[in-house]
């Protein structure tokens, strides 16, 4: 239950031992920080618009493009073919694989990004992990801490699952869409082909092809 296969194809990430020996799929963040520490060979080997920010702990990927107004301040690992389009924030333990947008003002801090993520315009990921060709809409907030700043766990109909984590925000599987606006709460593992409508408020386990839809009563009056 919870294993990392059930909800990310390691195929399509170049860092699969960060999910080695784990009992969970979220334990993988407990890794990042170390395993950029040893493995982390600092590299620019894409093109740079302009002159974006960034710092002596990252690597830049073949074909990667970085425009002018992004920040990476790392330690970061960014693969091949990627985007990061100006207003782009890169804080600590970060890694991304081939084929990844980072927008315009995202902000992204201690999570793993598959192949062919997309994360376009004004969203937050922080202590979350998304899997190959995962989709964030305009405005999607993982959200990593809660209000308390309690230890974080994952409630399914069985029980409660503690993480040991006080930042956690969310495991989203292989291509799930994400609708604009929509707010995922700490702790929340959603699973592949998975589809959450804007303007959601989640939190929990979402099963492996669900749909989660926001219905709203709308009312028109006569302008006056």
């Amino acid at each position: 239950m919870f294993a990392s296969a059930d909800y990310l194809d390691l195929e399509h990430t170049a860092h699969p031992k960060l999910f080695e020996n784990q009992n969970y799929v979220w334990d993988a963040l407990k890794q990042v920080a170390s395993y950029l520490q040893f493995r982390l060979k600092p590299a620019i080997l894409g093109e740079l618009m302009g002159k974006p920010f960034i710092s002596n702990h990252v690597f830049i990927g073949k074909g990667t493009i970085v425009e002018q107004g992004a920040m990476l301040k790392g330690p970061a690992w960014i693969g091949e073919n990627c985007r990061l389009r100006s207003g782009c924030y890169v804080r600590e333990n970060v890694i991304a694989g081939n084929g990844v947008v980072m927008g315009n003002s995202c902000e992204f801090k201690n999570c793993i990004l598959f192949d062919e993520v997309q994360v376009p315009h004004f969203n937050y990921v922080g202590d979350s992990i998304l899997g190959h060709h995962a989709h964030l809409g305009a405005g999607v907030i993982l959200s990593n801490v809660k209000l308390d700043h309690s230890e974080i766990v994952v409630i399914t109909p069985d029980g409660e699952i503690a993480t040991g984590l006080r930042k956690f925000g969310a495991i989203v599987g292989d291509r799930t869409e994400i609708g604009c606006n929509a707010v995922i709460n700490p702790g929340s593992v959603i699973g592949s082909d998975c589809m959450i409508y804007p303007g959601v408020n989640f939190r929990g386990v979402l099963p492996h092809g669900s749909m989660v839809k926001l219905r709203q009563e709308l009312q028109l009056i006569e302008k006056r």
